[in-house]
């Protein structure tokens, strides 16, 4: 049975930031803890959330990692526990927004934090103890600000996902102004992990039409804005769009992901320098060749109607496999025009680590709803593809 639920108040525009005081009042925060890092507080997104907090009595955590750890976790929930917060804001791209959420279970249950992953069986344990959540996003590429996931490096070197709808945001306020000084580079990688996100997610096999119908939207707005976001940053219009491919990708994901997420997460974990993004838009288009295996006439559509959604021509009696190949040589153009990596093994990945990736990659909670279900030996042809 399909469960289908969009369950967070959103305020997207420019601007939108003034709203923050009227969402802590809507919601009962009166002491938060904003959640954020040391490259929010430098950019100077940091003071512009302060100024709107004038006559509220609040924390400061901002050493959320690029990769957010047990870690981190801890150390934000001594803060929140000392300084008797309420409440969280979290600010900036998806480590802070999903650090922020291991927080809100980390003050309102017991044990450590692998307790509550979902491969461990620990998403019923997640209750509505949680602290609540104003998620602002920085970037435009995780959309954890509406989704009900967290990825997190618990101790013992794992990432893993958390999921529950206690973890969706109580609001978020999605401001494009606060993404106008991202540097290029990092509006690429985000962006293309947007992508990714609508891109997967639409592959997915599970039931879920309002999904396949906003993935496709945020695709259309990302494939058709990243390119002028990344090279013309000033581009409101871009900005607006990008945002909301991001918005709308996790809104989606809420069907599933697959096997580039469970690659990405394996080996995010393995090493925590590589950045999500970055490894989503390398391991698509050896993702979008695996999938076109799944021979029916469902993957054919759903793979035409992503080139449609991309601006890509194609025979009208292509097949899935022959469309996929298409569209993984457009991925892989666009982040060559993006200055992406051009594969592993340009970011330092060797053979080698094959073997963990794989063992991770086959337990990531991603790898169940990839329309196909990968075997080692399939995981090991992706990521040779990949180098």
């Amino acid at each position: 049975m399909a469960f289908i639920n969009y369950v967070t108040q959103i305020q997207f525009d420019f601007g939108a930031i003034a709203h923050l005081q009227q969402e802590c009042q809507r919601i009962g925060i009166v002491k938060p803890l904003i959640v954020t890092d040391a490259g929010v507080r430098a950019a100077g997104i940091l003071s512009k959330v302060q100024a709107q907090l004038k006559g509220f009595d609040y924390a400061v955590f901002d050493q959320t990692p690029s990769n957010p750890t047990e870690a981190a976790v801890l150390a934000a929930t001594q803060v929140y526990q000392e300084q008797h917060c309420d409440g969280l804001i979290a600010l900036g791209g998806g480590s802070p927004i999903d650090c922020a959420k291991g927080v809100a279970i980390a003050v309102s249950h017991p044990g450590p934090l692998k307790t509550y992953a979902t491969i461990e069986g620990g998403s019923p344990k997640i209750t509505a103890e949680v602290a609540p959540i104003i998620a602002i996003p920085t970037t435009s590429g995780t959309g954890s600000e509406v989704a009900r996931g967290a990825i997190l490096i618990v101790e013992d070197g794992r990432k893993l996902g958390f999921h529950s709808w206690f973890l969706v945001p109580k609001a978020a306020i999605c401001d494009p102004e606060l993404t106008l000084g991202l540097p290029a580079g990092l509006t690429a990688a985000t962006g293309m992990d947007a992508i990714a996100h609508c891109m997967e997610t639409f592959m997915s096999s599970a039931f879920n039409p309002p999904a396949d119908g906003i993935a496709l939207d945020g695709l259309t707005r990302g494939w058709g804005n990243i390119t002028e976001a990344t090279y013309h940053g000033d581009n409101r219009q871009a900005r607006l769009n990008l945002m909301a491919a991001s918005m709308q990708g996790a809104m989606a994901f809420q069907k599933g992901l697959g096997c580039v997420h469970s690659l990405s997460h394996s080996l995010g974990g393995i090493n925590p320098k590589l950045h999500h993004g970055t490894l989503n838009a390398v391991f698509l288009p050896a993702v979008l060749r695996f999938n076109a295996q799944a021979d029916n006439i469902i993957q054919e559509q759903r793979m035409q109607r992503m080139a449609q959604a991309m601006g890509m021509e194609y025979r009208k009696d292509a097949s899935a496999a022959d469309v996929a190949a298409q569209l993984a040589k457009l991925v892989q153009l666009r982040n060559e025009e993006l200055g992406m990596p051009k594969g592993l093994a340009q970011m330092g990945v060797q053979e080698q680590d094959f073997p963990l990736i794989i063992e991770r990659a086959l337990v990531d909670h991603c790898h169940a709803t990839n329309p196909i279900h990968a075997t080692p030996a399939q995981y090991r042809q992706m990521l040779e593809e990949s180098m």
